[in-house]
């Protein structure tokens, strides 16, 4: 289950190395574990979570590989600050969401968007195939449908921003899908066009204006028709904070 899922619908850790990882990596990027505070040893979270010493290790190795946390010798396991967390990491984001959303927390995540979606879609431009064309025409299409929930309309946007970052050939693109992914969680948990035929019909046309350009081959169209989708999106998500919607 991805992040835009888990978001919508929940989820729950697999296994007990999963649900060691999940209530520590929860705890600690909430802030319910502070940043430099030293993590309990390995007797106590055995004892905690009912799991063996090599689950709690394990799970201990996850969290420091997420920049997450620190053992040294004579010291413990530390929590490490804010700044070095891998905020790239998938769980990492999926933490921050459910540990609640902000205004700033996704203006920082589109930020990140603007940065590297208009991009991919400048390159999609140069390097997207005849195949690839109709597949996003295809996916486009499907936005506009007037029985779109809340959940479909999200997938459906997230399959398009998904196929863009893939058809720019570019590894690094297709490896923060997990930021759009979680952009995309945020804006349609608080502001979902699927709350009206001309939010879904607005949706459609300003990314059908990117697949237009795409297929054009307009490197620079196609980068500002993507910069303008996110502007629109953050554009709701300011309004409904400020209104106090959450949908």
């Amino acid at each position: 289950m991805g992040l835009l899922e888990a978001r919508l619908y929940g989820r729950k850790p697999r296994g007990s190395h999963g649900v060691v990882v999940e209530e520590l990596g929860l705890a600690i990027v909430s802030g319910q574990i502070a940043e430099g505070a030293i993590l309990p040893g390995d007797p106590d979270l055995m004892e905690r979570f009912g799991v063996s010493r090599t689950v709690v290790r394990e799970a201990m190795k996850t969290l420091a590989a997420k920049h997450l946390i620190e053992a040294k010798s004579r010291v413990g396991t530390r929590v490490l600050p804010r700044d070095r967390w891998n905020f790239i990491d998938a769980d990492v984001i999926g933490w921050r969401l459910r540990a609640g959303i902000d205004l700033e927390f996704a203006m920082h995540l589109a930020e990140m968007r603007l940065a590297l979606e208009p991009s991919a879609a400048a390159l999609a431009a140069r390097h997207a195939t005849s195949d690839e064309l109709v597949e996003l025409y295809a996916i486009a299409a499907r936005m506009e449908d007037p029985a779109h929930t809340r959940e479909s309309i999200a997938k459906v946007d997230l399959d398009f921003h998904v196929a863009i970052a893939r058809m720019s050939r570019n590894p690094f693109m297709r490896s923060v899908t997990s930021l759009i992914e979680a952009a995309l969680a945020v804006m349609f948990h608080l502001s979902s066009p699927a709350s009206s035929p001309d939010g879904l019909s607005l949706l459609a046309s300003n990314h059908l204006r990117i697949v237009h350009a795409i297929a054009a081959r307009d490197a620079p169209r196609a980068a500002d028709a993507m910069r303008n989708v996110i502007n629109v999106g953050v554009e709701g998500l300011e309004r409904s904070v400020k209104s106090g919607i959450s949908r």
